[in-house]
């Protein structure tokens, strides 16, 4: 019955800012309806998880956390030092990829991860 995520809709304080953000440190192009249309690539596939109230893998207080596939986790930190983005958690490796996690300007966790 599901072909996959149709999109990912949130609220924001300033949306300038946001905006702004997801576009310079994720390299997001962001159109001027204030959104974009990914595309996926052959072998990208969006993966949907549910996690408990309790689970400590990210922060309780935020209900949903953001995660991007990239294509080189470690040019992904590269970009990330060079515009003076902090990691919120050290690149982990696990028999499930690669992942480091940063903060978007509301403070959300943004999980990206390398297969």
């Amino acid at each position: 019955m599901i072909k996959g995520f149709g999109g990912i809709f949130w609220r924001t304080r300033n949306l300038e800012a946001v905006k702004k953000w997801y576009s310079e440190v994720l390299q997001i192009e962001i159109d001027n309806w204030n959104g974009t249309i990914i595309k996926p690539e052959p072998g990208n596939e969006t993966i949907f998880s549910f996690f408990t109230e309790d689970d400590a893998y990210f922060p309780a207080e935020q209900q949903v956390m953001l995660n991007f596939e990239v294509q080189n986790i470690d040019e992904a930190i590269e970009h990330l030092e060079k515009i003076g983005v902090p990691l919120e958690k050290e690149k982990e490796i696990s028999e499930y990829g690669k992942f480091v996690w940063i903060k978007d300007p509301e403070g959300r966790l943004i999980e990206l991860w390398e297969r």
